[in-house]
Formats: structure tokens, sequence, C-alpha cells
């Protein structure tokens, strides 16, 4: 029998906690976890900011609206929360990422984003 492998973060290291309030993640476990049916990458880990909220709006995402039928409150600034990747990279080329907690951000970020870029953006690296 095979044993199951621990999920892993950026830098090589068991993945951490993101956020549990409110509580994140595509399968709303508080880890930026991922599999085959997580179609959008939520696997960076992001310290939700408010320039970034309002990129997210501008792009048809308001993740400030609390939507009651998924248990979803909204998010204000500061809140830790499972961006998907490539809603990450798109911030980063529009100036306005929101800070990285690399500890807490799934590998498969990388398929999407670059290493220097998450670390440039850490906010647990120093």
């Amino acid at each position: 029998m095979l044993a199951k492998k621990e999920p892993t973060n950026v830098i090589g290291e068991p993945l951490e906690i993101c956020g549990k309030d409110p509580v994140t993640g595509f399968f709303r476990d508080g880890c930026c976890n991922t599999g085959p049916e997580d179609m959008g990458n939520h696997t960076v880990c992001a310290v939700v900011t408010d320039d970034f909220l309002a990129f997210s709006r501008s792009r048809g995402n308001d993740l400030t609206e609390a939507r009651p039928e998924f248990g979803f409150p909204g998010l204000k600034a500061g809140d830790g929360w499972c961006l998907c990747a490539g809603r990450w990279r798109e911030a980063l080329d529009a100036g306005c990422a929101p800070r990285v907690r690399l500890k807490a951000t799934h590998r498969a970020a990388l398929e999407v984003c670059d290493l220097a870029d998450l670390k440039k953006h850490s906010v647990d690296l120093s």
C-alpha cells in the first residue's frame, strides 16, 4: 500500500495553513491544496490588500461580496486567501499583486508563477 504524500509548498516543505477565518482553499480546508478538479489552480496563499481586491473586482470577481449560499463571508484587507495562480500573476503584471505566504503556497503555483516573483512578495521569508 502506498503512503499518501503530504502536499508541499513552493520551497519544498510541508504545506502550511493559509487561512481559517474565513476558511480558504479550493477544498475549504484552510490550505491551498489542489487536485484535478481545481481548474483554477487555487494555490497561491495571499494576504489580500484593498488594491488587489479592487483589481479582482475590476476583473469580474468581487471577493469582498458575501456569498452566503457558498458559506463565503467576503474578504477584507489582511485576510489570507488561496488565489488562482493565474489571477495572482495577472495582478503582478498590473502592479497590484498581494503579498504571499510562501510556506502556505502550494508547489503547483509554480506551473504559472515564477518562484523569484513569489519570493519578492513574500511575507514569511526574509
